[in-house]
């Protein structure tokens, strides 16, 4: 498998899927809007460990949201270390809820979510969601890609409605804390506006706008690094060869997709261990020493010479991000960096072996290219 055929798979895959679903994705987005704007919370579940990684992600983006001016909105994650989803559901799940299903077996849970009034939503056909997406491939990891970008999609345009409060019916009454980045120029335009049709027309371009966008950064991601990713595949399988083991981490939604590496590549029978998994330890770490600390003690703990780091950080500048790469350097760990921007301190400072960059500035947008770069760098592993 070559850098230039995983390309032109997913490249096809992203125009087919956004270009059809465009418009149903606009007018989800007007859906959940409503739901949130009277008090309810996204309820995100999975249980296989690439399930859970996305149920994780979309609830740390609606929760902590990078965009300036946007508001948090309540998130949570069932992912079973807790006993069943469709156990859980029942427990805290309200009429005005949305209920978000990652895998094809979670039509249990779907029922459930349903039977409480939730608005449901589910990543593949079947499974008795009123939102249902299938993404046209069947490669599990350009699927995984495809997803990452839908519901970073609806993350970001369920905001358009909050700045046109006139459109969300049955909204509370309850203070709104940010009704978004333009309200307080205009404090009565949004409870008159009455335009729908022209809002989610707005909105359905948006989203063929950020899917092109994602198209070209990838590109950009994989063709511009496709030697740095060749040569960081070749260490990587030499470690694996020799009894190596990679270490994965990551921030926020960077260490989510830390956990969807290291589930990646233990279901293709690689040891692997993320370093973002055990609440316990990087509470300690960080209650104890400090933040910055969280990964390097783990490497220190876990990593042997010949092993494999694979930081993923969307500025490169992370401090604890930075802090783990120079201490896999001191015990002769190999080391690879996936960052956005222009590279940061970790391409401008030389601070890892290899260095894949996506050039953005658009969390989201690197966060999906980062997605495609490190499921090719298990493809070219092999």
């Amino acid at each position: 498998m070559t850098v230039v055929a995983l390309l032109s798979e997913r490249t096809e895959a992203n125009a087919r899927f956004f270009d059809s679903e465009a418009e149903r994705l606009a007018r989800l987005c007007h859906l959940m809007a409503e739901r949130f704007a009277r008090g309810g919370r996204l309820i995100a579940f999975g249980r296989s460990p690439a399930a859970r990684s996305d149920a994780r992600h979309v609830a740390v983006e609606f929760v902590h949201p990078v965009i300036v001016g946007k508001r948090a909105l309540p998130a949570l994650a069932f992912t079973g270390e807790g006993g069943d989803p469709a156990a859980q559901v029942p427990l805290i799940a309200t009429a005005d809820d949305v209920a978000m299903g990652f895998e094809a077996d979670c039509d249990d849970a779907v029922a459930v979510a349903r039977s409480r009034g939730c608005l449901t939503i589910a990543f593949t056909r079947g499974v008795g969601a009123e939102w249902e997406f299938e993404p046209p491939t069947a490669d599990p990891y350009v699927r995984q890609e495809l997803i990452e970008t839908l519901y970073h999609v609806l993350w970001e345009l369920v905001h358009v409605f909050f700045e046109h409060r006139g459109l969300l019916a049955g909204r509370s009454e309850r203070p709104v804390h940010d009704a978004g980045a333009s309200s307080f120029l205009y404090p009565f335009l949004d409870e008159r506006e009455s335009d729908l049709d022209g809002v989610l027309e707005d909105v359905r371009r948006s989203v063929l706008m950020k899917a092109e966008e994602v198209g070209a950064l990838r590109s950009q991601t994989l063709s511009d690094n496709e030697s740095v990713l060749e040569d960081a595949a070749g260490a990587l399988r030499a470690s694996f060869e020799r009894g190596g083991k990679l270490l994965a981490l990551g921030n926020g939604g960077s260490a989510t997709d830390a956990m969807d590496v290291v589930a990646d590549f233990r279901a293709t029978g690689h040891p692997a261990i993320d370093l973002t998994e055990d609440p316990g330890i990087l509470t300690a770490i960080a209650n104890d020493i400090g933040v910055e600390a969280i990964f390097s003690r783990q490497v220190i703990a876990y990593g042997a010479p010949g092993d494999v780091v694979l930081a993923l950080s969307t500025s490169g500048n992370s401090g604890n991000v930075i802090h783990a790469l120079a201490e896999a350097r001191r015990r002769d760990l190999v080391t690879i960096a996936m960052v956005g921007y222009d590279g940061g301190r970790v391409l401008g400072e030389g601070l890892a072996d290899h260095v894949v960059v996506t050039r953005s500035e658009h969390i989201p947008r690197i966060q999906e290219a980062q997605a495609s770069a490190y499921h090719a760098l298990l493809e070219l592993v092999g």
